[in-house]
């Protein structure tokens, strides 16, 4: 007889069952479940996060159209939407709120003219020119403009960008809706610039290096290649710097007046609607009146125009939208 061919046997010793301990599967059990707790938790955590911003966004919703149909109770809707006075303080009252959304729409106005070519040259700039060194310290200067509080900001539009301008227009008044703009528009600056950078640069290289096998220069290749590839990221730089425009207050409120004006010309005085707002809610109306009620329809009506803004930027971004 032939001896056992050891190949063979070492097989069968290797697939032979290995016994496993009874304490190390039950450890390994109840490590598993602790992982799996512990998921559990982190994913309930981050779920009420993000319900936060739903409810808040709800509950801010609710006050709003709450308090605002007691107001049109009181006051028709057709007249509030046509009517050319708001002078609601007044005994002689007035509800339209067309004065105050020209006030808005102006002033957004002069700041975006100011916030969107801009912005959109720094962003070209530090995304396609600047050198990593002066990226890494220029970005950081440009976003600190974000941080500077608005009152400052209105101060710094009335005692020197007003001056300034009535050197142009000797009869500039005072307060004006076109040194606030401008200086909004400074403010809204850095909004626009870091959006649009970080837009640019997550267009791929690998377009770039197209353009330049083509011939075409940086400029070119920043203009032509990567702004277009960049559009949704752009628009939605574009509508941020919207938004914060259309919601801003205190540098109107100190250099643009406060008084309700009916009028498309930047360089007259006007109130908006944040403006507006801020004078009734420090003022001495008592709860529950009339006079009070027309801040939560002015309010109503400025979340109206953001929602607008948004839903045209949402559609934009889902139009010109590039995935790579």
């Amino acid at each position: 007889m032939s001896p056992e061919n050891p190949v063979m046997s070492s097989t069968l010793v290797s697939d032979a069952p290995v016994a496993v301990p009874l304490d190390h599967v039950s450890e390994r059990f109840v490590r598993r479940r602790t992982r799996h707790l512990r998921e559990t938790i982190i994913e309930f955590i981050l779920l009420a996060a993000a319900l936060v911003s739903v409810a808040t966004t709800a509950g801010i919703v609710f006050i709003l159209v709450k308090e605002s149909l007691v107001f049109f109770d009181h006051v028709p809707l057709i007249d509030f939407l046509t009517d050319t006075q708001w002078t609601p303080l007044f005994d002689d009252a007035h509800f339209g709120i067309l004065p105050l959304v020209s006030g808005t729409l102006v002033s957004s106005g002069v700041a975006l003219l100011v916030a969107i070519p801009l912005g959109t040259i720094i962003a070209i700039y530090l995304s396609e020119f600047a050198p990593f060194k002066v990226r890494e310290i220029a970005k950081p200067f440009l976003e600190l403009l974000g941080g500077v509080p608005t009152i400052v900001y209105g101060y710094f539009a009335l005692m020197f960008i007003t001056p300034l301008l009535q050197q142009i227009y000797p009869d500039l008044p005072g307060f004006n809706l076109l040194s606030a703009g401008i200086v909004m528009g400074i403010m809204i600056v850095p909004y626009v610039s870091s959006v649009a950078e970080d837009a640019m640069r997550a267009v791929p290289m690998s377009l770039r290096e197209g353009s330049y096998a083509m011939g075409a220069t940086r400029f070119q290749t920043a203009v032509k290649v990567v702004a277009p590839a960049a559009t949704s990221g752009l628009a939605a730089a574009y509508i941020l710097g919207i938004s914060r425009a259309v919601g801003e207050t205190m540098i109107l409120a100190v250099s643009a007046g406060m008084q309700p004006n009916l009028t498309w010309n930047p360089l007259e005085p006007a109130a908006t609607i944040t403006a507006y707002i801020v004078q009734v809610a420090l003022g001495d109306l008592p709860h529950g009146s009339v006079g009070y009620q027309t801040i939560f329809a002015a309010g109503l009506t400025l979340m109206l125009i953001t929602l607008f803004f948004n839903v045209i930027g949402h559609i934009m971004r889902k139009k010109f939208r590039e995935a790579y």
